[in-house]
């Protein structure tokens, strides 16, 4: 597990699938936002582990730190098997995340119906801001949004600058 000061701390959150043509651009609006947010004194960064926006987000912060030693990722992860079903690239991207992490916290042992909405809720709980990919709303991503809007988080859709 580990420890977040809020103030100083930025979640993610966003849909499993990107279409490809944004990909690239994603990333870049992604590792700006890093930069802008390490800038004023947020450096710690907490993703959730999922395939697709939460995957990005992770590998941005990682790039990032390579020019700004003090930034941390943070996992929030659902469950231990997570990866449970996942394509054999994909267990490798995730588990090369893992070994990069700056620290892990899972909600639960093994998946259950809450687990995400649990793992979405502490990220959200300790940060300050939330940076998320947003395309339709009837979505976790959505709800995370949502509860780190009620929760009066500093919100940024990635998909505007």
């Amino acid at each position: 597990m580990f420890v977040t000061k809020r103030d100083q701390s930025c979640c993610f959150t966003g849909h499993r699938v990107i279409a490809p043509e944004h990909l690239t651009a994603v990333k870049e609006r992604l590792e700006r936002q890093i930069c802008r947010l390490a800038d004023s004194g947020i450096y710690r960064f907490i993703a959730g582990g999922a395939r697709g926006f939460d995957t990005l987000a992770a590998e941005a912060v990682l790039a990032v730190r390579e020019t700004r030693p003090q930034i941390q990722l943070l996992l929030a992860l659902p469950c231990k098997n997570q990866t449970k079903g996942w394509t054999t690239a994909d267990k490798a991207r995730y588990a090369a995340i893992l070994r990069q992490a700056n620290g892990v916290h899972y909600q639960t042992e093994v998946y259950d119906s809450g687990c995400m909405m649990r793992r979405n809720r502490f990220m959200v709980d300790n940060s300050s801001c939330c940076i998320f990919y947003l395309t339709r709303a009837r979505s976790g991503t959505y709800k995370t949004v949502e509860y780190a809007m009620e929760q009066g988080l500093e919100l940024c859709n990635i998909l505007c600058d």
